[in-house]
């Protein structure tokens, strides 16, 4: 069987998909979000990780779909119970497609949902042949102006458009997840442009706003990296409030979080 990179499995999710999931990670990300949260995903092969007591760990192995599949199965009871399943994500789980694909294919044997968080920057060729196993697609949507989203990503934005489009076209579900950093993406003209999007694209998906949080910050300095976005704080519950009664006069699905 395949054997992909991967860096963690964490079990009993909650706000990954519905009901009680497991999640997991897949190493490898093309985006370079100022903000991301997981900056062990970035890179495919394993990294050195400087813990605070010294010591050196590696971030990242290689695991079969065979191995991750057995460690899916000792859980089975409780995806049932909660009517959850398994969520794939990283880093970008497109990075490894041929993995991702046996992974998911083998998955799907067990009758589990599944669900796929990606940012969609990959081609079409390798999102279709995963169309008959994803149950739901957790889809990122970060800015709609391509200048803005490859200054603060590193990619240009074109294919991520193109390939939603084409999820709704395939009649797939969606939930839209746009995350909410202070003066990055919560701009007036961003947050419009989002709106107007979704709008034009004729569909009224499940949306989550994911309020900008600190978490990951100690993982730049376990890598010995640099954060570049030390001077952002959180957006306070009231901003969220706001932001989500806007994107509600448009649609019915908006949730903060999950």
């Amino acid at each position: 069987m395949a054997e992909g990179y991967i860096f963690d499995i964490k079990k009993f999710a909650l706000h990954d998909g519905p009901g009680i999931r497991t999640t997991i990670f897949l190493k490898g990300c093309p985006l370079r979000c100022l903000w991301c949260h997981n900056p062990e995903s970035q890179v495919l092969i394993p990294q050195n990780y400087h813990l605070t007591n010294g010591a050196i760990t590696p971030i990242g192995k290689k695991r079969s779909v065979k191995q991750i599949v057995q460690e899916i199965e000792k859980d089975i009871i409780f995806y049932d119970e909660s009517h959850g399943g398994i969520t794939i994500s990283g880093g970008e789980p497109l990075h490894q497609p041929e993995f991702l694909l046996e992974l998911v294919r083998n998955i799907k044997e067990l009758d589990l949902n599944i669900a796929l968080d990606t940012t969609g920057y990959d081609p079409w060729d390798k999102i279709e042949p995963l169309l008959p196993y994803i149950d739901n697609f957790l889809y990122d949507l970060k800015f709609i102006d391509s200048f803005l989203h490859k200054v603060n990503t590193g990619v240009d934005n074109a294919l991520i458009l193109s390939n939603l489009q084409k999820l709704f076209n395939y009649k797939q579900n969606v939930n839209i997840r746009i995350p909410i950093i202070p003066s990055i993406t919560d701009t007036k003209e961003n947050l419009s442009q989002i709106r107007d999007f979704l709008v034009q694209l004729g569909q009224d998906p499940p949306i989550n706003l994911l309020p900008y949080n600190e978490l990951g910050i100690h993982k730049y300095e376990q890598l010995d990296w640099e954060y570049q976005l030390l001077q952002i704080k959180p957006p306070s519950e009231e901003e969220m409030k706001q932001i989500q009664s806007y994107f509600q006069e448009k649609f019915t699905q908006v949730a903060i979080g999950g």
